[in-house]
């Protein structure tokens, strides 16, 4: 599933994370991989900024707005008739 592109929130800060991988195993949308002892980001825009992986993570090399990101997609879709919104459906609201 993907959301709105370059909207989320989600920042890691590599030279904090210890590699505990943590952040993996709580992420419902495989947003992350480990790679040379370090979680990197590689799929930004499947992001839903749950902050499950924020809120696990041991020495906060993540933060997240939660929801912000999508929220906003969402307003300004509305505001403009562009009816995009976080789903994979053409960014279109079903």
């Amino acid at each position: 599933m993907k959301h709105l592109k370059n909207v989320a929130t989600l920042k890691l800060d590599e030279s904090t994370c210890t590699g505990c991988g943590l952040c993996l195993a709580v992420c419902p949308h495989g947003v992350f991989a480990l790679a040379d002892n370090k979680a990197h980001i590689i799929d930004l825009d499947a992001c839903m900024e749950c902050g499950a992986c924020a809120g696990n993570c041991p020495v906060t090399a993540l933060t997240v707005d939660s929801g912000v990101g999508c929220a906003s997609g969402i307003i300004n879709g509305l505001l403009n008739g562009s009816g995009e919104c976080c789903c994979d459906k053409g960014g279109t609201c079903a």
